[in-house]
C-alpha cells in the first residue's frame, strides 16, 4: 500500500493550488494522509477528488474543517498503527510535544504523522517513528517544499521524501 503524506497546504492563503508534483505522485498512491492546515474546505475537496483522504484539523483551518475532522486520530493500514495530529506551539521541540500528546491520550502507535512547523522530519523518539512531511506549498520555514510517500507492507514501512521544485 502507498500513501501520500502531506500537511500545511494552506490553500488559498500560502498558495492557490497544489504543485504539479503532488498531482503526479497522487496517481500512484491508494490514499492521502493530511496532518492539518488545509485552511479551506476547497483544499480538502480537491484532494478528495484525487484519492480518499484521512485528515485532521490544524490550528489555521476554517471552522468547517474543524466541524468535519478530528484533532487527532489513529488508523491502521497493513498492520501499521498510524497516529495523525497537526501539532502546536513553537517549532522548537515539536517532535517531543507531539510524542507526549499520544502518550497522554494513551494511544499506542508505530508512526506519528504531524505538521505545523512546515519542516521535513523523519526520526524515532521513544520507540515511535515520527514523520513531518513539510509543506508542498510553502517554504517559509524550510529551505524546500516537500511531502512524503509512505509505503506499507506486512507491518513494515518505508518513507520517501519528495522535494517540490
Amino acid at each position: 500500500m502507498k500513501i501520500l503524506v502531506t500537511a500545511d497546504t494552506h490553500i488559498p492563503h500560502r498558495a492557490n493550488f497544489l504543485p504539479d508534483t503532488f498531482y503526479e505522485r497522487a496517481e500512484e498512491v491508494d490514499l492521502i494522509i493530511h496532518a492539518g492546515d488545509f485552511t479551506s474546505l476547497s483544499a480538502l475537496r480537491e484532494m478528495e477528488s484525487l484519492k480518499p483522504v484521512i485528515g485532521v484539523s490544524g490550528n489555521m483551518d476554517d471552522p468547517d474543517i474543524w466541524s468535519m475532522l478530528p484533532e487527532l486520530r489513529v488508523e491502521t493500514f497493513e498492520r501499521v498503527r498510524i497516529g495523525v495530529y497537526h501539532g502546536m506551539g513553537s517549532p522548537l521541540g515539536i517532535e517531543r510535544r507531539v510524542r507526549e500528546k499520544f502518550k497522554r491520550e494513551r494511544l499506542e502507535v508505530d508512526l506519528i504523522v504531524f505538521g505545523h512547523s512546515h519542516r521535513w522530519f523523519f526520526g524515532e523518539l521513544e520507540g515511535v517513528y515520527l514523520l513531518n512531511p513539510g509543506s508542498p506549498t510553502d517554504a517559509l520555514f524550510s529551505r524546500r517544499r516537500s511531502f512524503a510517500i509512505l509505503t506499507l507492507k506486512d507491518g513494515q514501512f518505508g518513507v520517501e521524501k519528495v522535494d517540490v521544485p
